[in-house]
């Protein structure tokens, strides 16, 4: 039997980071090995695009976002468990985006910034799109707000858009903009949070839907199992991991309802 795929894609960045998650891995393989699963692959798939695996049939364990779990993978996957974060704007398996300005920038509330460019990661994310269109909607008019709107292909991306120029706004994830802080600061050296959006529940680690509700229990058991080992605490340090909680499809439904209130508002996208 080939092993299945594990790819743990969506905080790769900076360096620390991406080791850390590989070292989580390892200790998870084994585990799972341990535990009696079949197939369990020693490293992380590099290959798969990070959203291709989400629907893989051969599907071991990934992590997704909120929001394309709510648009596109509700009764496709399973939830696994939900990881808590300690960095500023988590709480518990809540988190927050932050929505960034450039220093010296003269704004002070987002209803300054009627007409500027903004920045998006892409159109699915729920931190860098549903965060942020919920925060912009009760201000927009005929459903617009921006003068344009660039889409950078990832939150780096966007806060770099932010530094030089490019845009004037964007909405980052707070544990990418806690990693980038921790590890490479000067990356946000020439940018300010102006506010917080709401907070939502975080990325979830999936399963394919016809996983078993035993193989489901292992890799939870497995998960709790890192967050316990004293020997990996300098690895969950690096991720700034304080555990994982398990959270049911209907804690996931306040995304969908952002995006419904959006809609009921008339500013269905970013614009």
């Amino acid at each position: 039997m080939p092993d299945r795929l594990a790819s743990i894609a969506m905080y790769i960045s900076p360096p620390p980071v991406a080791e850390a998650t590989q070292a989580l891995w390892a200790f998870l393989s084994d585990a799972l090995k341990r535990a009696g699963m079949a197939a369990v692959p020693d490293t992380l798939d590099r290959a798969v695009r990070y959203d291709a695996a989400w629907m893989h049939p051969d599907l071991l364990l990934a992590q997704t976002c909120g929001y394309p779990y709510v648009t596109l993978l509700r009764e496709k996957v399973r939830l696994v468990a939900t990881p808590v974060y300690g960095l500023p704007g988590c709480e518990g398996p809540a988190k927050c985006s932050f929505i960034i300005v450039r220093k010296g920038a003269e704004v002070e509330t987002l209803a300054d910034l009627r007409g500027a460019r903004a920045a998006i990661n892409e159109p699915g994310s729920n931190s860098g799109v549903n965060l942020f269109r919920a925060s912009i909607a009760p201000l927009a008019r005929d459903g617009r707000f921006f003068s344009s709107v660039v889409e950078t292909g990832g939150h780096g991306a966007s806060i770099d858009a932010v530094t030089d120029g490019t845009a004037d706004i964007a909405a980052i994830d707070c544990v990418t903009y806690g990693n980038t802080l921790r590890f490479d600061p000067q990356r946000l050296a020439g940018i300010r949070v102006l506010t917080e959006t709401v907070k939502g529940p975080g990325l979830p680690f999936i399963t394919r839907a016809e996983a078993s509700d035993e193989e489901v229990a292992v890799l939870c058991q497995a998960l709790q199992e890192a967050v316990a080992q004293p020997s990996l605490s300098h690895i969950r340090d690096a991720l700034s991991l304080k555990g994982f909680v398990t959270l049911d499809d209907a804690a996931y439904e306040p995304l969908a309802a952002l995006e419904r209130e959006a809609h009921r508002l008339g500013y269905p996208v970013i614009a």
